[in-house]
């Protein structure tokens, strides 16, 4: 009689998607990285195959410190014309491969590696799977000085934006600037919307993720490493 298996903890979900997507690095070229439980995860198998790449451009300082504390050479973003794919995880995403992101307060630096990519892979366990991205309250970095504008224009919209806090203050972003997290929205059309809030003054980036979607997405579940393709 054979013993039924446990199912994956959502660690070790997050420990098989980092390891499935070291398939989708390219050897001898720099590869970009993201930022997250999830991605950290990636980060320490990448270290296996560290001689084989020239390096990584990293989304944020913390992953830049472990990429480096791993012996993984970080570039400048500004030093690299454009990467053949970036690794990064997601607070949502939905079936076409429409993302929210920035639940870590990377999501500026998020957004600017992926554009710098030609393919986006997302690692991601199956809870971040939804129908339409709002479930999670969306992220927006946002200039001090604005954020009570912007908060009113979201209650506009039907949601509510608050300033994420640490540690009693507002936390500040790796680019200095404060993160409103917006509650209560239904995304049904993420392209338009992002195309919209990134024109209003004083959003630095909104963590709606359609015009950097995703390309691939490595999903941990019951059943192990599912692959999408949008």
């Amino acid at each position: 009689m054979t013993t039924p298996q446990a199912p994956l903890s959502q660690d070790e979900l997050k420990t098989l998607v980092g390891q499935a997507a070291l398939q989708y690095v390219v050897p001898g070229e720099i590869v970009g990285v993201g930022t997250g439980s999830t991605v950290n995860k990636f980060i320490d198998a990448l270290a296996s195959m560290k001689d084989q790449i020239k390096g990584a451009v990293s989304s944020s300082v913390a992953s830049t410190e472990r990429l480096k504390a791993l012996g993984i050479t970080v570039f400048d973003a500004n030093t690299v014309e454009s990467l053949s794919v970036y690794i990064d995880g997601a607070d949502e995403i939905d079936g076409k491969g429409f993302m929210v992101k920035g639940g870590g307060a990377a999501l500026t630096r998020e957004k600017i590696v992926a554009a710098q990519a030609k393919q986006f892979v997302c690692i991601v366990d199956e809870s971040k799977l939804v129908e339409a991205l709002g479930n999670f309250p969306l992220p927006v970095e946002v200039i001090p000085m604005a954020a009570a504008q912007i908060a009113r224009k979201f209650a506009a919209m039907g949601g509510t934006a608050t300033i994420r806090m640490k540690d009693g203050q507002p936390l500040v972003t790796d680019n200095g600037q404060h993160i409103l997290d917006v509650r209560g929205l239904r995304i049904t059309d993420p392209l338009a919307f992002e195309s919209e809030v990134n024109q209003w003054p004083g959003v630095v980036t909104v963590g709606v993720f359609a015009h950097q979607k995703a390309s691939v997405c490595l999903m941990g579940t019951a059943a192990g490493v599912k692959t999408f393709t949008y």
